[in-house]
């Protein structure tokens, strides 16, 4: 039978439009098309025509992260940013970078590296090679690396950004001064959104200098309240640490602990001698531990659950994983950013479905994580499946409860009435 014709309107709407083929699935749902604009004005006219046909729209970058959250609902129309990979302004004197959507991770660390500038956000790298995805899709998608600490995630960084709504319209906010203020603050709507309230195409991120030297200070501690007092008195000291990440390969096994300091040569040195001296006799490397940034990596077929939390809470947390862990017998890697309250737990390939799910179930009941009573706060934290094989997310809920899910339905409704971006990929189905 000869292939169905492509629609009119998208081939009208952009000159590059091609029937999906299996490598296009999102999570095990097959779209129908796939479009790779190459304007915001082409950006603008697909979605237009997507509008028109009634058609479930997915954004997509390199695709790193795609197989993180839900399965849509549907995916009729997957719109690759790839071709927006334009670097359109690096304002060095301003510490101030506005990228394309599609520009990768690694490309745009390049060009602002001739500066000795950077965007401190220093993901990992993807398994297989796959690189650090694109700007655009680590906006949609939150993730941040150990600097988190000093520096934020991709919504502390942003300063402005540029976005095609549901029905093509394009809405700007912010700018390129980073103490602009005025108007409504799509990028950290946008933030973490996962492509459910529209197509992102142009970001604007506030840069920092690319540190002279780095210090690693090592060490190792038995037990999870040995863990958090380590990790509180390197995040609470003067030394202005960067970093302080955790790792544990196995229950039982010791937590080892890596705190990062940056700055000139001089500096840095003399900051690490007295954060090894503060740790009893830590050790100092200018190179990170084999360990260092693992934690938010999962393997093609493992599950990665991601915890945040109070950091305060870190101790009754890590005990939590390990009596969840237990009870449900599995034996995940734990690790993460400790001093920022976000750690996470992998659980290995080939475990079972239901074992992950009363995992997972059995962590959110945890009084650490659980929502509090009273008059308290709605929640003291979340865990949540960011990664999974098929039969797992068919065991579990990714997303977990939602505390403010008629507030996030209320945004979707304003800004996708008509509920065709990435639907159900978002907490709460949205």
């Amino acid at each position: 039978m000869p292939a169905e014709p492509l629609p009119g309107p998208l081939t009208a709407a952009c000159g590059q439009v091609r029937p999906a083929t299996s490598g296009d699935a999102v999570a095990g749902v097959m779209p129908s098309y796939v479009a790779s604009p190459a304007s915001v004005a082409e950006a603008s006219a697909v979605m237009r025509a997507a509008a028109g046909l009634g058609l479930a729209v997915l954004p997509r970058g390199s695709g790193t992260r795609l197989a993180w959250g839900a399965p849509p609902r549907r995916c009729d129309l997957v719109v690759d940013t790839l071709r927006l990979d334009q670097v359109l302004e690096h304002e060095a004197g301003d510490l101030v970078a506005r990228v394309q959507a599609g520009v990768p991770i690694d490309k745009l660390a390049g060009v602002l590296g001739v500066a000795g500038q950077q965007l401190a956000l220093d993901l990992p790298e993807a398994p297989g090679g796959a690189g650090r995805g694109t700007v655009g899709g680590v906006l949609a998608t939150g993730v941040a690396g150990p600097r988190r600490l000093r520096y934020g995630t991709p919504r502390d960084l942003g300063i402005g950004v540029t976005v095609v709504l549901a029905d093509g319209t394009v809405a700007h906010s912010g700018g390129k001064v980073v103490k602009n203020v005025a108007g409504y603050d799509l990028g950290k709507l946008f933030a973490g959104s996962y492509g459910t309230l529209g197509l992102i195409v142009e970001l604007a991120f506030r840069l920092h200098p690319v540190p002279a030297a780095a210090a690693f200070v090592t060490c190792e501690c038995d037990g999870a309240a040995a863990a958090q007092d380590v990790v509180a008195a390197a995040a609470g000291s003067p030394l202005a640490p960067s970093a302080a990440e955790i790792d544990r390969p196995a229950r039982g096994a010791p937590f080892r602990i890596a705190v990062l300091v940056e700055g000139d040569p001089e500096g840095a040195a003399e900051r690490a001698a007295l954060l090894r001296e503060l740790l009893g006799g830590a050790a100092v490397s200018a190179q990170p531990p084999p360990w260092w940034g693992r934690s938010g990596v999962a393997a093609a077929d493992a599950t990665l659950i991601r915890i945040a939390f109070w950091a305060g809470e870190l101790a009754a947390v890590l005990d939590a994983i390990d009596v969840a862990a237990g009870a449900a017998g599995l034996d995940p890697l734990v690790g993460g950013s400790a001093a920022a309250g976000v750690i996470y737990a992998a659980v290995s390939p080939g475990a079972a479905p239901d074992a992950v799910a009363e995992l997972v179930a059995a962590l959110r009941a945890a009084r650490p994580l659980a929502a509090a009573s009273g008059d308290g706060p709605p929640s003291r934290g979340s865990a949540v499946v960011l990664h999974a094989p098929a039969a797992v997310r068919d065991a579990v809920d990714v997303w977990g409860p939602v505390p403010s899910a008629g507030l996030m339905r209320a945004v979707k409704d304003q800004f996708d009435p008509g509920h065709r971006m990435a639907p159900g990929r978002f907490a709460g189905g949205i």
